[in-house]
């Protein structure tokens, strides 16, 4: 009995994936489910996103956080179009939540909406909120180990952001260990690196942004 619940709910939630697909697509809107552990960088990430494309592509946000919204309201003070759902004890947001929370987006004046989801590398990557792409964002201060620990994130996203590269001098991560764990487990994977506070591998990020939003796939 618990197996058939457990699957009906499943189901379910695949359902409602699908449609937030079918929704975001009739309004061209370019949706990015974006997953990294607490103090990645992933807030740093999309404002640097917002500076890169201003005046070119308008982002909006929908914030995952267990509880507070200092995220969003840090991002709607750059401007930016923000929505904070808080999970409570939920360690992932939910594609119900995502349906409940475009009741309130107005995804007609958006080009590109990212999902900053609760920091978590393992619950966050099953399930599908009607994304266009998962990224996943992973900084040096975490280590070099993340690929073979957390495996799952790096077969499913479709690239992968390393920040924070202005640490590497200063700490004891491989990249040669790093990018030998990500290729073992998908070769075909891209990779920007980047460091959001000095600003290095910005424009490459905001290159796939564009690439991706004008690709027929990409809305």
């Amino acid at each position: 009995m618990r197996v058939a619940i457990k699957e009906d709910i499943l189901k379910e939630e695949d359902r409602v994936g699908a449609e937030n697909r079918r929704v975001f697509r009739q309004h061209g809107v370019a949706v990015f489910n974006l997953i990294g552990s607490p103090g990645s960088g992933k807030t740093s990430l999309i404002e640097a996103a917002h500076r890169e494309l201003a005046g070119d592509l308008a982002i909006g946000v929908i914030e995952g956080d267990l509880a507070s919204d200092k995220d969003t309201v840090r991002l709607r003070g750059l401007g930016l179009s923000a929505l904070q759902i808080n999970t409570g004890r939920g360690c992932h947001l939910s594609p119900l939540m995502i349906k409940e929370a475009l009741t309130e987006i107005k995804l007609e004046s958006l080009d590109i909406l990212i999902i900053e989801n609760v920091g978590n590398l393992v619950c966050p990557v099953s399930f599908d909120l009607g994304e266009t792409a998962k990224i996943g964002l992973v900084s040096v201060a975490e280590g070099d180990d993340k690929p073979t620990k957390y495996p799952l994130l790096f077969r499913e996203a479709e690239v992968v952001i390393l920040n924070k590269i202005d640490l590497v001098p200063h700490s004891d991560f491989s990249r040669e260990a790093f990018y030998s764990g990500l290729r073992a487990i998908n070769p075909a994977i891209g990779v920007i690196e980047v460091s959001c506070r000095t600003g290095e591998g910005i424009g490459e990020w905001g290159a796939w942004l564009r690439e991706r939003v004008s690709s027929p796939a990409g809305r």
